[in-house]
């Protein structure tokens, strides 16, 4: 069995940083876990139904976050990544409660 892979999320002040895989055009929405990528860093991968123009993935993105984790759209911000693939989203709050959710979430899958 492999060994599991390091949290893609660290609770910082006010809130939790994420690294994220973004798979634009996913054919859905949705969180599918925790990968670690060969270079031995951990993301979340995450897919959306929108393209990658415009900005377009991104606002799916953090719309997917905010819903999945129960917050406010508003509290949801891309920090870093706009163009890649991998991504850095800030989400505001109380960041053990974010990190339990992300446990939850990411266990799931």
């Amino acid at each position: 069995m492999a060994p599991t892979p390091a949290r893609p999320w660290t609770a910082v002040a006010g809130g939790v940083a994420i690294a994220v895989r973004l798979t634009p055009k996913g054919g859905r929405d949705a969180i599918d876990g925790v990968e670690q990528l060969s270079d031995g860093r951990s993301v979340l991968k995450a897919r959306v139904r929108s393209p990658a123009s415009d900005g377009e993935a991104n606002a799916a993105l953090l719309t997917l976050l905010a819903r999945t984790l129960g917050v406010a759209p508003r509290n949801v911000a891309l920090i870093a990544g706009a163009t890649a693939r991998i991504k850095r989203v800030m989400i505001a709050g109380d960041g053990p409660t974010l990190a339990a959710a992300l446990e939850k979430i990411a266990a799931v899958r």
